[in-house]
Parts: structure tokens; C-alpha cells; sequence
């Protein structure tokens, strides 16, 4: 997913952009735009404002701005992509192996967190 930004607000601009640091990209060759004005012309348009009519009301966290954004970006593939149907069903099962993948490396870097916190207990008490 390729993000561009462009806001009339500066901090709103600066925020969105440490937001999504990660996927941000030229206008060119982004996915979705995000606005804080309503754009009725460009179908990639992603409005953020106060309005409840608006894709993502004011405030929000990141996480609830990640997820818009992905339920965004799966609406406008499954538009683009209805003759593909075989594609969007390879999509989910990557997302789900991913899933899974995801979950084995956070088990195995908390199991290594939790060793480390312990070595360091028993050193600290063995002084």
C-alpha cells in the first residue's frame, strides 16, 4: 500500500507523514491520497476531517488510521480486481500465512525478552 499525503494543515501533514512513514510515496505512484479537504474527483482520495461524512473522523490514533486505511485499500483492489477473483483469493491466504508468521515471531521475541529480564534478575540478586 502507497500512501501520499497532502494537507492544508501542517501538523496534520507532519503527523500523518510520521504515521505512515512506512508506506508514503510520491502522488504519482501512491494508492490512496489523504486529504484533510474533500475531493470529489479522484477516486484514490482518503478525506480525514471532523465531518462524520468524512472516510476517518478527527481524532483518531494511528492504529484506527492504519486500519481505515487497509479497509481503503482491500475496497478499491476487489473493484479493480473482480475478473481476478483467483488473484484475491491467493491475497487472503497470503494475509493469513503472514498472520501466522507474525505471531510466531512476536512469541519467540517475547520468550527472549522474558530470558533476558530473568538473566538480568538473577545476576542482579547473585552480586
Amino acid at each position: 500500500m502507497k500512501i501520499a499525503v497532502e494537507c492544508k494543515s501542517p501538523l496534520m501533514q507532519k503527523s500523518l507523514e510520521l504515521f505512515l512513514s512506512n508506506h508514503l510515496s510520491s502522488l504519482k505512484h501512491c494508492d490512496i491520497v489523504i486529504r484533510d479537504e474533500k475531493c470529489l474527483e479522484d477516486e484514490r482520495c482518503f478525506y480525514i476531517s471532523s465531518n462524520k461524512e468524512s472516510d476517518l473522523v478527527k481524532p483518531f490514533s494511528k492504529s484506527q488510521l492504519i486500519l481505515a486505511l487497509e479497509k481503503r485499500y482491500k475496497s478499491m483492489n476487489k473493484d479493480m480486481k473482480k475478473v481476478e477473483y483467483a488473484d484475491d483469493e491467493v491475497f487472503e491466504q497470503s494475509t493469513v500465512f503472514d498472520f501466522e508468521i507474525l505471531e510466531k515471531r512476536i512469541e519467540s521475541l517475547t520468550a527472549e525478552y522474558q530470558a533476558n529480564i530473568l538473566k538480568a534478575v538473577r545476576a542482579f540478586y547473585e552480586k
